[in-house]
């Protein structure tokens, strides 16, 4: 029979040919005895379809078919599958509404396939919603609306028992809540509105009732543990059973509950998507609720962590306080007090120990210095250890201990400023014969901690100056024990604080090795000029003028001997150049001795200043105070350190008349022939020139200078500047090297408007013009 020869099918006699078949599927699903379908039941169940859809109007049943489709579907539901639904409760309810939800699904694959005709041109043509979404739509309406609160409690009962530790089935819970998103299809509204809100309203509920009790009965690590504990077994339970959008949401209500409630609910914090919800409900129960009283426990809170050193309790604080919005804030404020108050401490217990020793041993005071800032150095390294450990690196941790370190830093020590600490603590380092015995790597370590320290301080001129004074005397007397080291320090300090900031040390260091090479070209000029003799053994150290310190060159008489050892130096010197001129400064010179004593000859090791008076002694018995004044050209303070270390001191090269401790202008001094010493070369010390005054009027000079140039500069580019601002960005621009006083900004501007640098407005006084 051919196509055109079709028998029609009515509507009445097709239906219930497929009524059969659609009977047949209900019982294999309610498990009653009954024959799987075979591949002829489908095809003739399709086929009958597919005719029925495909008769020539008025038998097209299309329309008919996709309506019984769904009256199906809502008679299976309504005669079997509610009232097996409604006489159940709690976790039996849960189970029966998987099966059924299994049994729904089963019958909406197999019918699907059955009218498969009707998806695939006809729903297609009208735009009608496709078969699977149809049978959906109905457990929908039917099942889901009328039992999802019922079911939603149970499911929230059921993880409150989990909670407080019974076993549940896992399984049967992600069964249920795959339920609440499967019937969205595609969108997570019923899941979040039918189900997560509420449980998470539960959530914070429960975990609210557990920090009031926790908080008073646990110590404050004991405490964090429980939280941690709580914020793991709830992520845990994202993992199990509930949809993965909901773990921040949870953790968050856990670690707001847990911590943030505490600290004066610090902060509150919305997020947009299921997952955040859910966390938020745990963390701000556990957490937030709970912060300041965690934060401030008096004997294990954050103060108490950190003076005991708990490094795990502090770690575990950190990573719950960062999961609250602002958790941290407060824990860095502790922090930095704590850092500030231990600071402060080392600083009063290096004043005291000071104090005590002052009156006793200078040298003691100093040895205190250098303890104090070995122990500021440790203290940074303990609590840099923290930051970068217990607190993960963070921002806050490390603007709190920078803000630590620089309120005590700046505070000085037994009258000493850090600049000069910190510079002193260098050179004992670097010097030979320091009381610091390192080897060269705890060196360079030691340099590189020093120079994070230099951050902290705001005079780092102050400390460039200190430093290029110590650098001197070790580049000029030998006492640097390892060039390398000199130049390492350099290079770090280069980094940290620009190539302005070392480019005279620099050049210190660069001028030592080119006044080798200048010695050995003189040395090779006397052997290739007989006539050219010093007649003695001469070394000469030529520097740059820019690069060094300024010392006062006092034209110092120089005795015979030394005079001609000049000339010679300076007629070899002429055949190098003749556009440079020699200026000599015999205050850091040296001279070794021989000295004819009764006992025995001895080598003496003196300053040039000490050996021209010596000398003086060669022609003369006998000279009083002034005649060695007189005869020397040198200044009353000079005179009196001179005489006192050949007289007064451990070595008395001189016999003093009066014999007193102190040199006056009526003193007569003679040659101890008489003197000797166990030793047959001995150093005889010039006691130095304390040059703190000295250096700390240098480097108010120099910032007088930057602070000038520094002006000029800003209102050279913006012409016109009012008062406040010309201050503002003067201090911004010279705040890396030091803190610019206002009061002496203002003279600086003053003194640059006498100088014609700048003028006042004449309407408005505090607005200046810069004068081309």
């Amino acid at each position: 029979m051919t196509m055109n020869e079709r028998k029609t099918i009515d509507l009445e006699q097709g239906w219930e040919f497929l009524q059969k078949g659609i009977t047949k599927l209900k019982n294999i699903l309610e498990g009653l005895p009954e024959p799987q379908f075979s591949t002829e039941d489908y095809m003739m169940l399709y086929t009958t379809i597919y005719n029925m859809c495909t008769q020539k109007p008025p038998h097209d049943y299309s329309q008919q078919l996709y309506d019984k489709y769904r009256e199906s579907f809502e008679e299976y539901i309504t005669s079997t599958v509610l009232p097996s639904l409604r006489d159940k409760h709690d976790e039996f309810l849960l189970r029966e509404l998987v099966k059924r939800w299994a049994n729904h699904k089963e019958m909406d694959r197999w019918l699907s396939r059955f009218f498969r005709y009707l998806d695939c041109y006809f729903i297609a043509r009208r735009s009608l919603p496709p078969l699977n979404e149809v049978g959906l739509t109905c457990f929908r309406e039917l099942v889901y609306q009328e039992l999802n609160a019922k079911v939603r409690d149970a499911v929230i009962s059921l993880i409150d028992q989990e909670r407080e530790g019974e076993q549940i089935d896992r399984a049967l819970l992600k069964n249920v809540l795959d339920i609440f998103v499967e019937i969205g299809m595609g969108q997570m509204d019923y899941y979040e509105n039918d189900f997560e809100v509420t449980m998470l309203k539960d959530t914070a509920a429960y975990y609210s009732r557990k920090a009031s009790n926790w908080i008073l009965d646990d110590s404050c690590p004991e405490y964090m543990l429980k939280a941690e504990e709580c914020l793991k077994r709830e992520k845990d339970r994202v993992s199990h059973y509930l949809h993965s959008s909901s773990e921040p949401k949870l953790l968050e209500k856990v670690q707001h509950e847990l911590l943030s409630v505490c600290a004066n609910q610090l902060l509150e914090k919305e997020h947009s998507s299921s997952e955040r919800k859910l966390l938020e409900k745990v963390q701000h129960e556990l957490l937030s609720v709970c912060a300041n009283q965690l934060l401030e426990k008096e004997h294990s809170g954050c103060h108490a962590l950190l003076r005991d050193d708990k490094v795990d309790d502090l770690s575990r604080m950190f990573r719950l306080f960062s999961k609250i919005p602002g958790g941290l804030e407060p824990m860095s404020s502790i922090f930095k007090q704590h850092v500030t108050a231990e600071g402060t401490a080392l600083v009063k217990q290096a004043e005291d120990a000071a104090s005590n020793k002052k009156a006793d041993k200078k040298d003691v005071v100093g040895m205190q210095e250098q303890v104090f800032v070995r122990k500021v150095i440790e203290l940074h390294d303990k609590y840099l250890a923290y930051v970068n450990d217990c607190f993960q690196n963070h921002s806050l941790f490390h603007k709190a201990l920078m803000e630590a370190f620089e309120v005590f830093c700046n505070k000085g020590v037994a009258g000493s400023t850090s600049a000069e600490l910190l510079a002193t603590f260098c050179d004992n380092i670097l010097q030979k014969g320091g009381s610091e015995k390192l080897s060269d790597e705890a060196i360079e370590e030691t340099l590189e901690k020093v120079v994070k320290l230099l951050a902290y301080i705001s005079d780092k001129d102050l400390f460039a100056e200190f430093y290029r004074k110590k650098l001197t005397r070790r580049l000029l007397f030998d006492k640097s024990a390892n060039d390398d080291h000199e130049r390492s320090i350099l290079t770090k300090l280069k980094q940290q604080c620009g190539g302005q900031f070392t480019s005279k040390m620099e050049g210190m260091v660069t001028d030592l090795t080119s006044a080798r090479e200048n010695q050995a070209n003189f040395e090779e000029y006397l052997s290739n000029n007989p006539n050219a003799n010093p007649g003695i053994d001469l070394t000469v150290t030529v520097l740059t003028t820019g690069f060094w310190p300024s010392y006062k060159s006092f034209d110092l008489n120089l005795p015979a001997e030394m005079v001609k050892c000049v000339e010679v130096f300076r007629d070899f010197y002429q055949t190098k150049t003749k556009h440079r001129k020699l200026t000599w400064i015999y205050s850091l010179g040296t001279c070794n001795l021989i000295g004819k004593f009764e006992p025995k000859t001895m080598e003496l090791i003196v300053t040039t200043y000490q050996a021209s008076a010596l000398l003086l002694f060669n022609s003369s018995d006998r000279l009083s105070y002034s005649e060695i004044m007189t005869q020397l050209n040198l200044t009353d303070d000079d005179v009196v350190r001179l005489l006192h270390s050949l007289s007064c001191a451990n070595y008395k090269i001189l016999n003093k008349e009066p014999s007193t401790k102190t040199i006056s202008p009526t003193d007569h001094f003679e040659f101890n022939s008489n003197f000797t010493d166990k030793m047959r070369r001995i150093k005889i010390p010039l006691p130095p020139v304390d040059e703190k005054k000295r250096v700390i009027e240098d480097v108010d000079k120099d910032r007088r200078y930057a602070i000038d140039a520094s002006i000029v500069r800003i209102m050279k580019s913006r012409k016109v500047l009012g008062h406040q601002q010309l201050v503002s960005e003067c201090v911004e621009q010279l705040g890396r090297m030091f803190k610019p006083d206002f009061k002496a900004i203002k003279k600086r501007i003053e003194d640059l408007i006498t100088r014609d640098y700048l003028e006042r407005d004449k309407d408005n006084p505090n607005i200046f013009r810069y004068l081309a």
